[in-house]
C-alpha cells in the first residue's frame, strides 16, 4: 500500500513539474532553436565526449576545433618584436634544449644586448658547514645537475636511485576536532 501511495506521488509530481516547465514561455524552444543549437555545440566541439570525465570534445581534441583568437596586436608590433628578438639573440637555437642565440653564441650578440638593471650583491651569510650540508642533501636527494645541456637532474635520469619526495600528510578527523574544541574553548564558547 505504502509503495502504491509513493509511486503516484512520484507520477503526479512528474506531471505537475512538466506542466510547469511547459508553461514557462522563456524556456519552450522551438525545434529549429534546438537544432540548430545543437549544430553549433557539434561545430565547436562542446558536447560532451567522455561521459566519465566530463571533458568535451575540443577538450579532447582541441586541433580539430577553431580556436578563439585574441588580437592584441597589430602585424607591425609583432613584426617589430621580432626584429628586436632577432638583434639580440632571444630567439630559441636549439629546440631540444630550449636554449637561445645569445645563450649558444654569447660573443656574437653581446653588443645588441640591452643593459641589464644592475643588481645588488648581497651575501647570503651562511657558514662552509651549511654550504656543505646543503651539497650533500642535494647529493643524496639528486637534485644535482646531471646533463649541463638539457638541465636534467640526477633523480630524472636515474629515478630508482633516489628517494621519493614525501607527501603532506592530512590532518586526521580527530585533530580537527581538537582543534574546534580548542577554538571553541579560547573564544568563550
Amino acid at each position: 500500500m505504502k509503495t502504491r501511495l509513493s509511486v503516484v506521488a512520484i507520477a503526479l509530481s512528474t506531471l505537475v513539474a512538466g506542466h510547469a516547465l511547459a508553461a514557462d514561455p522563456a524556456a519552450a524552444k522551438t525545434r529549429e532553436q534546438v537544432r540548430a543549437e545543437l549544430v553549433e555545440a557539434q561545430r565547436n566541439g562542446s558536447l560532451i565526449a567522455d561521459g566519465e570525465t566530463g571533458l568535451r570534445f575540443n577538450q579532447v581534441s582541441p586541433h580539430l576545433y577553431a580556436q578563439a583568437t585574441v588580437v592584441a596586436k597589430t602585424r607591425a608590433d609583432v613584426k617589430a618584436e621580432l626584429a628586436q628578438a632577432q638583434a639580440n639573440g632571444d630567439l630559441i637555437a636549439d629546440g631540444e634544449t630550449g636554449a637561445r642565440f645569445n645563450e649558444v653564441f654569447p660573443a656574437q650578440y653581446a653588443a645588441n644586448r640591452t643593459a641589464a638593471p644592475a643588481v645588488e650583491v648581497v651575501a647570503q651569510g651562511k657558514t662552509r658547514a651549511q654550504v656543505r650540508a646543503e651539497l650533500a642533501e642535494a647529493q643524496a636527494n639528486g637534485d644535482l645537475i646531471a646533463d649541463g645541456e638539457t638541465g636534467a637532474r640526477f633523480k630524472d635520469v636515474n629515478p630508482g636511485r633516489y628517494p621519493v619526495q614525501a607527501t603532506v600528510q592530512a590532518k586526521s578527523r580527530d585533530d580537527v576536532r581538537a582543534q574546534q574544541v580548542e577554538a571553541r574553548r579560547n573564544n568563550g564558547g
